[in-house]
């Protein structure tokens, strides 16, 4: 089997497929009203009654529990709301300052394969940040990207000290998409101490401003709005009137 970064990771549609909706929601959007629009909107693309949609949302402080989340990786239960996500993957965190762009894709109309899918998502998360001149890197036995910090001494086996700036976790239901990725641009990293992130112990979390780079989230946003196009196609910015009103 390959490994995840020999996948082509192009996930370009059919031709003639109308472009992607693309979104970008004002304020911070309660987790609950996000599942519910993700869910109304993937049904509306299964039934062939909507276009795919990339969502970008900021949320409150709160953490997520995919479905292979150990109940001992969260430290601190009563410090934010924790919700059950139903997407792939353990705890993760969202808050302000963080940027989540949730993806309905159809890929029956680009390709029925999973792995290559998260590494599209990969790919499109790396092209963002190489607008920026950050090196993001994929790592085969755990799923995100990832950036090597030479500032700070190597781990105990000798390789690089590492950090994630990125995390994925997604959901199929019958080849539509929902769920999608997160990307750290200026959030407080200390709340990512009330779980331990994704399951992994042996590193820690980063952002774009940690790493020196004075970027906003409008930088971010029109960096993953040209990224996504060259390995998803093409997409189209709506207006920024709230998916919540008719989802």
């Amino acid at each position: 089997m390959p490994e995840r970064s020999q996948l082509a990771t192009s996930f370009l549609p059919v031709p003639g497929s109308a472009p992607v909706d693309w979104l970008i929601e004002p304020g911070l959007t309660p987790y609950p009203e996000a599942l519910a629009v993700m869910e109304a909107r993937a049904t509306a693309i299964r039934e062939g009654s909507d276009r795919e949609l990339v969502w970008l949302v900021e949320h409150p402080p709160l953490y997520t529990a995919g479905t292979s989340a150990r109940q001992e990786d969260l430290i601190d239960p009563h410090r934010f709301p924790v919700f059950a996500a139903g997407r792939g993957g353990e705890y993760t965190y969202h808050g302000p300052g963080q940027r989540v762009a949730y993806v309905m894709l159809d890929l029956k109309r680009r390709r029925e394969d999973v792995r290559a899918f998260v590494a599209a998502l990969e790919e499109w998360i790396i092209t963002t940040l190489a607008a920026f001149n950050v090196r993001g890197e994929r790592r085969e036995d755990r799923v995100g990207v990832w950036v090597v910090r030479p500032d700070r001494p190597a781990m105990a086996d000798g390789t690089p000290a590492e950090d994630k700036i990125a995390a994925i976790g997604i959901r199929l239901r019958r080849w539509v998409s929902i769920h999608g990725i997160a990307i750290n641009v200026e959030p407080d990293l200390s709340h990512f101490g009330g779980i331990v992130p994704c399951g992994v112990t042996d590193h820690g979390v980063t952002s774009l401003v940690d790493l020196g780079l004075p970027v906003t989230m409008a930088d971010l946003d029109i960096a993953l709005k040209q990224a996504f196009e060259h390995v998803f196609g093409p997409a189209e910015l709506l207006n920024s009137e709230s998916l919540r009103k008719t989802g």
